[in-house]
């Protein structure tokens, strides 16, 4: 045989910290923030290289995984 134990009873909230909790200011999500500058320059730089060396496309997705590669040595 199982015995069972109480549960914890929560106090419920008054009608005066309910008002009180609703009429604080809500926090307001932050805005949505445009696409980083990195991220848009590394892009433009790897269809440059693309299109500067005329690559086929199986040189042009080895591209994809080096180029970062040297981009972040030569930036670091």
């Amino acid at each position: 045989m199982t015995t069972q134990l109480p549960l914890p009873q929560i106090a419920p909230e008054t009608r005066q910290e309910t008002r009180a909790r609703e009429a604080e200011p809500r926090a307001k999500s932050a805005p949505a923030q445009p696409p980083h500058a990195a991220g848009m320059l590394w892009f433009a730089g790897w269809l440059f290289t693309i299109g500067f060396a005329k690559l086929v496309w199986w040189k042009a997705l080895l591209g994809l995984i080096v180029w970062p590669y040297f981009l972040g040595t030569t930036v670091r």
